[in-house]
């Protein structure tokens, strides 16, 4: 028996009207509820007004771009999956998306199947991530002068409290739960990711930027990076 894609409440926010409506009747026949917005500040005020179980964005759009929108999104929920849509393909808007928060990225033209296994594979990383406790049940960790909760998504220290992205605390607990060891980029890509590709990898390095600029006003704690190899988690105190 086929899978039955499991319900979601997904905003869709794109200025395209043709894209638009055969993109939104195809997620709908799917099984998605999909709440469509025609430009950013639309789709902040949508966003503004309910759950969201995923969010899909256009970025060239008026009045609002779609970096400006995720950066807005994830000030006020710093976990929601977002999936770019770009007729772009350049390395560096990729990028750009990993730094304001997406969790996925789409160049266009895509096919209709390919943006639904996206789309089956993000929501089904949130639910495992949501469900299921990690090998080790440790959730809260002492990192020099911070402390962490990852269940929260709370950092702490004398400066005061930073909430992180999923994607960022599951990171900075992966490299806790192996403080001073050497992890490989593989290990870290499929644990925190689920896979390992080269702009997968482009992503992870803006997070582990990231988490150090974080960590930066302890000088006791530093995220050592082996160049090719992968990363260390170093505290000293």
């Amino acid at each position: 028996m086929e899978e039955k894609t499991p319900p979601a409440n997904i905003l869709f926010v794109e200025d395209d009207s043709n894209l638009s409506m055969i993109l939104r009747d195809y997620l709908e026949m799917i099984g998605y509820t999909v709440i469509h917005a025609s430009d950013g500040e639309e789709g902040l005020a949508q966003f503004s007004s309910e759950k969201f179980d995923l969010v899909i964005l256009d970025i060239m759009m008026p009045k609002k771009d779609g970096f400006t929108l995720a950066s807005e999104i994830r000030s006020k929920n710093s976990q929601v999956p977002i999936i770019f849509l770009t007729a772009k393909n350049m390395k560096e808007d990729r990028i750009k998306g990993f730094q304001h928060g997406c969790d996925d990225y789409i160049t266009k033209p895509f096919s209709t199947e390919e943006l639904s296994l996206r789309i089956k594979a993000i929501l089904k990383r949130c639910s495992v991530a949501d469900s299921q406790p990690q090998h080790d049940t440790t959730t809260q960790f002492s990192i020099g002068h911070f402390t962490f909760d990852s269940v929260n998504l709370v950092l702490n220290s004398p400066a005061g409290e930073r909430r992180l992205t999923r994607k960022e605390a599951s990171l900075l607990k992966l490299l806790c739960l192996n403080k001073n060891t050497l992890l490989s980029r593989e290990v870290v890509l499929e644990t925190v990711w689920g896979e390992n590709d080269y702009f997968i990898g482009r992503s992870m390095d803006v997070f582990i930027t990231k988490l150090r600029k974080y960590l930066k006003s302890d000088s006791g704690v530093k995220i050592i990076n082996v160049h090719g190899i992968g990363f260390k988690l170093e505290v000293s105190n």
